[in-house]
């Protein structure tokens, strides 16, 4: 399991949401010094499979996958079974996978990480996509709760089914930590906000948004950035704004 985030550019998790090899390359030469991950998603992986990977292994720079796996569980199962297999140690599935999915994914990549004789990878589950918002859950989905109840019900069954984490807004952290507090395990949990933008940026298509200052208040652990820094003119300086944001919530959260 990966370490939890001991510094504000740790904490930070870039997205490369480009289908282009030699822009992802050159935002992770400019930016490895001012974030913790990169972020490789569908657009990459579908043009260039691993070599996406095996570019940031050669600029020593470190991954989190964005897959969202969400298929029978033996479909999964080989699925990420291939990417311990590849080196790939910190990625995600889609809770709504059912807990069949989740517990078989976990017992499939302990197994292939011991008979690797490498570290187990990390692996969360994703809650409900940061572009749903209540009327989609309600209306198409015809699920007959609030947001917040939903992800909760969904991170009680990553938890249990022995996922490392989940991928959460910043209410729904609040909510995520309070409930598991008195928990075993509860300080190891980790969260991540998939839809992070700082104030001065544009939501795009994102519709269950947070600052990062609202992530680390309600105790997330990393946060994915993608836009506000990847079309900044000044990209390095957008960073450190965010890095800046991060130091001073930490303190601010660290003096109450």
């Amino acid at each position: 399991m990966i370490e939890k985030p001991k510094t504000a550019k740790d904490r930070i998790i870039l997205a490369l949401d480009t289908d282009n090899l030699k822009e992802a390359r050159d935002l992770v030469r400019e930016l490895k010094d001012y974030v913790g991950y990169f972020k490789i998603g569908l657009p990459l992986i579908v043009n260039y499979g691993f070599e996406a990977f095996r570019l940031l292994e050669e600029l020593g720079a470190k991954c989190y996958y964005d897959c969202k796996f969400h298929d029978i569980p033996h479909t999964v199962q080989k699925a990420c079974i291939s990417l311990v297999k590849n080196n790939i140690d910190f990625f995600n599935v889609h809770i709504q996978g059912g807990s069949k999915m989740t517990s078989a994914v976990v017992r499939a990549s302990k197994a292939a990480a011991k008979s690797m004789g490498v570290n187990p990878p990390t692996i969360l589950g994703v809650t409900l996509l940061s572009s749903f918002g209540q009327r989609t859950l309600t209306t198409e989905l015809c699920v007959d709760k609030n947001i917040e109840d939903y992800v909760l019900q969904l991170a009680r069954v990553a938890k249990d089914s022995g996922l490392d984490g989940v991928v959460a807004s910043a209410d729904e952290t609040k909510r995520i930590r309070q409930a598991f507090k008195d928990e075993e395990g509860a300080e190891n949990f980790i969260i991540l906000c998939p839809a992070t933008r700082p104030t001065w940026a544009s939501v795009n298509d994102q519709v269950r948004v947070d600052t990062p200052r609202d992530a680390i208040l309600a105790g997330a652990d990393f946060m994915v950035v993608g836009r506000p820094i990847t079309t900044a003119d000044d990209r390095i300086g957008a960073a450190k704004l965010i890095i800046d944001e991060i130091e001073s919530t930490i303190e601010e959260k660290t003096a109450v």
